[in-house]
């Protein structure tokens, strides 16, 4: 098939002759499915412990490699999207994926189920950046709102209503058919995007520096696996395994980013952070991820080990605002496009910190209704923050820059997680045992501790997500690149 570069027309979109439907489709279609394994294991990580008869800090690599193999994979996209076609990068990855779910699925040993689990990542890592790319560079910038909040949806909806769904699945159905419900879908989303998807940008082929590589893979990856460690460990960051791997990762990040600015044809463009509203979409980017993955965590944790409450009833109970999530994020997308971003964002950054401030003082005797509402308000303020956000900022980016955009953005999405899942559950499990220390004649002792966790986790969180309100002040509308040529060539320059 034709590369089609677009060269008659700025943006696919305006083409009378061009069906932007079975593009969005198709890549829709598989973006859901393979978002949706990033956290559809989370609450049944206690099934495969007793399955396989493994320790949690074992187990704990299911998710621990995603993230892992993901920080690696997806800062290379940027260098795959100019090397391979639109429907050879889709395909390629999905396929990839597919493969990684089928042998997830009839997985005989805890090995063997976690290579299935590292392909699904690997094909989940590059299948983000080419949904942003594309519809970067289909539509034009004011239209661009209601597009990215129903990939907003995929985004944030699929990851969000993995533990409902892994909870009632794993307790009525068994673990397999966390893979076997998917595997009809990833093959669905092949077919259909080999008849259907079409492809849009140029094949440039830039020179490809392996060193670049290598210093991404063990900066992007010591961060993502550093902070894993700490969060399963016993020793958390004290951990001389950890603070190295840490070190190891910032230190080779810091040679990335220079060797980038020195490239004539970089891996990852660094210079995108040159232009503010992209800082500053990235800055409340970090921030939501860490909310929202840490809160998949740490209300399971609470609800299962303060409340006592069965997984299922757990999942149920986080429904309702994954539900609204995916319904508001469409919505979200179509107000960005009238309104723009400050009127969306600034108020949700409030509700998000109101939200915050009111599950720090959660209890044992707290009403379910309350915990449902706290939950709805998250999930309502991600929509309103991230999609939003993500794409005010990349539509200041020149479109030679927006595979690296796109790259930057998903590859913080492991790193935050990472970052936000083990500081907090870190946090949390200091807490309790400091708790259970200090009243060890409280028969309730454990139970309390964890409430005494919660709180202090989300008391930090609350204070986090005052930053996000103060960043989300400096917000504005960001100008198309044909309106800011010129500017392009200063900070170019």
């Amino acid at each position: 098939m034709e590369e089609n570069t677009s060269s008659k027309y700025e943006f696919l979109a305006d083409d009378p002759n061009f069906n932007a439907k079975p593009v969005v489709i198709s890549l829709i279609i598989g973006a859901f499915f393979a978002i949706l394994n990033e956290t559809l294991l989370n609450i049944a990580l206690t099934t495969l412990m007793d399955v396989f008869s493994l320790e949690r800090t074992t187990v704990q690599w299911m998710a621990t490699s995603f993230m892992l193999v993901m920080g690696i994979l997806t800062p290379i996209s940027a260098l795959l999207l100019q090397w391979f076609s639109t429907r050879k990068m889709f395909i390629g990855t999905m396929t990839v994926f597919t493969v990684g779910t089928v042998i997830s699925a009839v997985a005989p040993s805890f090995s063997v189920l976690l290579l299935g689990r590292i392909l699904q990542a690997a094909g989940t890592g590059v299948l983000l950046p080419i949904i942003f790319n594309t519809f970067l560079l289909i539509f034009p910038p004011e239209r661009r709102g209601s597009v990215m909040g129903t990939v907003g949806l995929v985004i944030m909806f699929a990851p969000a209503i993995g533990p409902t769904l892994s909870g009632v699945i794993v307790e009525y159905l068994g673990w397999r058919y966390l893979f076997i419900t998917v595997i009809p879908f990833a093959l669905f989303s092949i077919l259909f995007g080999w008849k259907y998807l079409r492809n849009v940008g140029e094949v440039t082929k830039p020179k490809i520096d392996i060193l670049s590589i290598f210093l991404s893979s063990i900066g992007f990856g010591g961060i993502v696996l550093g902070f894993s460690l700490a969060g399963e460990g016993e020793s958390g960051f004290l951990d001389p395994s950890v603070y190295g791997t840490l070190l190891i990762g910032v230190v080779s990040l810091v040679l990335f980013t220079i060797r980038q600015l020195k490239l004539d044809e970089p891996l990852l463009d660094v210079r995108v952070f040159r232009y503010p509203m992209f800082s500053v979409a990235v800055g409340l980017f970090l921030i939501i991820i860490m909310s929202m993955f840490s809160s998949e965590i740490i209300m399971p944790m609470y609800m299962q080990d303060a409340l006592l409450l069965a997984p299922a009833a757990a999942g149920l109970i986080l429904l309702p605002g994954s539900l609204l999530n995916g319904l508001m994020s469409p919505v979200m997308g179509k107000l960005f496009d009238k309104y723009g971003p400050r009127k969306l964002i600034i108020p949700a950054t409030l509700l998000l910190s109101i939200t915050m401030l009111t599950l720090s003082t959660i209890g044992t005797d707290t009403p379910i209704a309350l915990i449902v509402a706290c939950y709805m308000g998250l999930m309502l303020s991600i929509s309103a923050i991230m999609m939003p956000a993500q794409t005010n900022g990349l539509n200041q980016l020149p479109k030679r820059l927006y595979p690296h955009g796109t790259a930057i953005m998903n590859t913080l999405q492991p790193v935050a997680g990472a970052i936000g899942v083990s500081v907090f559950v870190s946090i949390l499990s200091a807490r309790q045992a400091s708790y259970v220390s200090a009243n060890a004649q409280d028969p309730n002792a454990q139970i309390n501790g964890i409430v005494s966790g919660v709180h202090s986790v989300y008391l930090i969180i609350f204070g986090i997500a005052l930053i996000a309100f103060v960043l989300s002040l400096f917000m504005k509308r960001a100008k198309p690149e044909e309106e800011h040529t010129q500017s392009d060539r200063a900070v170019n320059e």
